[in-house]
């Protein structure tokens, strides 16, 4: 058993093929809160008061369909593990925030061009934005491992509604001397993915090789002395625009490279998933970062790992750079 192992809430089961209208009830509402299948007629919860109270009223409506079934509450020593079961959950979750982001990014490069106004009332910006915002809040409601497509999502939001107010981004912000960045503390989300990766790995390649990173819980943490934020909400380094945090960074660090244009291109695309340069290398990075994800649950590991995978990839961009120059 390992270290991390917990207490899951297991429904197991059984509903009459027919009417066929009960099967797809049942299925939407354990979707609706956030149930995972690990097999056929077999779906896993944390264990907690509340999944407890909605498994309970599912399985009521099963019974009253004519249906049967039991609630366990479990734990896993053989075959399926934590992190497996925890993968499940977040990848669930990640189809639910891409699409959010999607639609986020949409409305944020019809906001850059200047051609619309989202303060123009017929624009209706506001109730575009608040609709975003509720599908947000119903997929966070059920997002028990935080999902690291969750940030993207968060910081597209929050940045569409500084436009609405009026707010300028943090684009304005005065560019920062590398020097003065050097003995500090780097501290951003738990559950790293492709942008935090990245970044991290910028900050060690360009600007202290000895830079220390923290992994912090967005909604509680409160920034102290000689700290950096980045990839959070009100962070010194967080996505801009239509700008992923690692494109932000590069700007604001004064970094000209072409190796590092390119890698851009490919961090932005997974992380902001709008294909907007279809590299070649996109889907390959994409593939191997998701499967670090789901194999290493701690983040140092998971960021000393992933910094080699972004390394290896821009020293592929430096080489072809090399024989383009030759």
């Amino acid at each position: 058993m390992s270290q991390q192992s917990k207490n899951w809430l297991l429904l197991i089961h059984q509903i009459p093929p027919k009417p066929n209208a009960l099967r797809v009830k049942i299925w939407r509402r354990l979707q609706q809160v956030g149930a995972v299948a690990i097999k056929q007629s077999v779906y896993v919860m944390p264990c907690s008061e509340q999944s407890h109270e909605d498994l309970s009223w599912t399985l009521k409506e099963i019974v009253a369909g004519g249906g049967d079934g039991s609630i366990g509450d479990v734990r896993f020593v053989a075959g399926l593990t934590d992190e497996q079961v925890i993968a499940l959950f977040q990848t669930a979750r990640q189809t639910d925030y891409q699409k959010i982001v999607q639609d986020a990014n949409t409305l944020l490069t019809d906001w850059s061009t200047g051609e619309i106004d989202p303060q123009d009332p017929a624009v209706k910006g506001a109730a575009q934005v608040s609709k975003l915002q509720r599908r947000f809040d119903e997929v966070a409601a059920i997002d028990f491992f935080q999902a690291p497509e969750r940030g993207t999502a968060e910081i597209l939001i929050q940045d569409l509604t500084a436009r609405l107010s009026g707010q300028s981004s943090n684009e304005s912000a005065a560019m920062h001397t590398l020097d003065g960045l050097r003995g500090k503390t780097w501290v951003t989300r738990k559950n790293l993915f492709v942008d935090r990766i990245a970044c991290g790995w910028l900050v060690r390649r360009f600007v202290d090789p000895s830079a220390v990173f923290k992994f912090v819980d967005a909604d509680t943490h409160a920034p102290e002395p000689d700290q950096i934020r980045f990839d959070m909400f009100d962070g010194e380094y967080t996505h801009e625009g239509d700008r992923c945090t690692f494109e932000v960074m590069i700007q604001r660090f004064g970094l000209q490279d072409r190796g590092l244009t390119h890698l851009a291109e490919v961090i932005h695309d997974i992380d902001l998933k709008d294909t907007r340069y279809d590299r070649a290398e996109t889907a390959g990075l994409n593939a191997l970062l998701t499967g670090l994800a789901a194999s290493q649950p701690d983040d140092d590991q998971r960021m000393t790992l992933g910094m080699h995978l972004v390394e290896n990839l821009y020293a592929y961009f430096q080489r072809q750079k090399g024989k383009q120059a030759s």
